[in-house]
């Protein structure tokens, strides 16, 4: 991945701060951590990702210089983390990205719904994964994958359910006509055309490293 518009080289202590975290080491895409970090610079977490690697990795001057400085010295690398979002405008879109272009299309998987702001479209996503995993008769509160996907992105399974039911709406291969008087309608038909039409080993992948934001 070529380097990100919006990548400064201070940035290494963030992501050094995140690596030393216990346990310590390169964090899952998106574990929430990661993902966090990524909505407060505005850069994707794949391209985080990357980057831990080669934080790791000690292959240049610069990278031995930063471990020698803050490898060992939480407390240093704790007050250059402070220092550097105290930054005049830092996570600030209005001043520190004055005059940047950033692409949200990816925070907003990660964001609350317009239309309802206990749902985020990741969730969704989840959702959708496990809709392709059952069949509508098993799309019940009772059935035990609904319930284990409940507790893992805090939804009630009725809620769940429900979003089921707008996906069979969605789904041209069931059929149904009739209409459905909800606002998640909208963001439901949205994540249906971004996955529903592709592979489900696809979704499935993408779906399995969305649980680690999750947990």
């Amino acid at each position: 991945m070529a380097k990100h518009s919006l990548w400064q080289d201070e940035y290494w202590l963030l992501l050094m701060q995140l690596y030393l975290k216990k346990p310590e080491g390169v964090k899952p895409l998106y574990s929430r951590s990661m993902v966090e970090l990524g909505m407060e610079l505005h850069i994707p977490p794949q391209f985080l990702y990357e980057q831990m690697f080669k934080l790791r990795q000690l292959d240049t001057p610069r990278m031995e210089r930063l471990w020698e400085k803050y490898g060992n010295s939480p407390n240093k690398l704790a007050k250059g983390v402070r220092m550097l979002r105290q930054m005049k405008g830092f996570n600030t879109a209005d001043h520190f990205y004055q005059g940047v272009e950033t692409v949200e299309s990816w925070e907003l998987d990660f964001k609350p719904l317009p239309e309802d702001k206990t749902i985020k479209p990741v969730m969704l996503l989840m959702i959708l994964d496990l809709y392709f995993r059952l069949t509508p008769n098993t799309m019940v509160v009772e059935t035990p994958e609904i319930q284990e996907l409940s507790k893992l992105i805090k939804l009630k399974p009725a809620e769940i359910v429900k979003i089921m039911d707008i996906y069979q709406i969605c789904d041209p291969y069931l059929n149904r006509s009739e209409i459905m008087l909800t606002p998640l309608m909208v963001p439901c038909q949205k994540m249906w055309q971004r996955f529903g039409n592709d592979s489900p080993e696809k979704l499935y992948a993408l779906a399995a490293q969305m649980k680690e934001y999750f947990k």
